[in-house]
């Protein structure tokens, strides 16, 4: 069975930093893409980075670029999200999914790609 589990989450003030892991069971991350998406209240689920390993091609939402990076510990089987410089708008639950090795660039930061999805895990900054 697959299971993906997110975990780091929490209250951080605006400029600090977190990171976030996705632990996964069931497959390993290597042979799959994963992506980290958000969903703040009353909004959308947003794409916010993903990285599909059979490759290496990386996505950031413009909002993050050059604040987050996606990276992964591959003997682990943990892919993480590190946040740097968060901002108020940064505040959402997170979620790690996992999809095909085939998604095209163009749906990395769709959520109706993946397959798979974990719990989420809520960050807030406070401004």
């Amino acid at each position: 069975e697959v299971q993906l589990q997110a975990s780091g989450g929490g209250l951080v003030q605006a400029g600090g930093s977190l990171r976030l892991s996705c632990v996964a069971s069931g497959f390993t991350f290597d042979d799959y893409t994963i992506g980290w998406f958000r969903q703040a209240p009353g909004k959308g689920r947003e794409g916010v980075s993903c990285i599909r390993n059979s490759d290496g091609d990386t996505y950031y939402a413009d909002s993050v670029k050059g604040r987050f990076t996606i990276s992964g510990d591959y003997a682990g089987n943990i892919m993480y999200l590190q946040m740097s410089r968060l901002e108020s708008e940064d505040t959402a639950v997170y979620y790690c999914a996992g999809g095909s090795r085939r998604i095209v660039y163009s749906m990395l930061n769709s959520a109706t790609a993946y397959d798979y999805w974990g719990q989420g895990t809520l960050v807030t900054v406070s401004s």
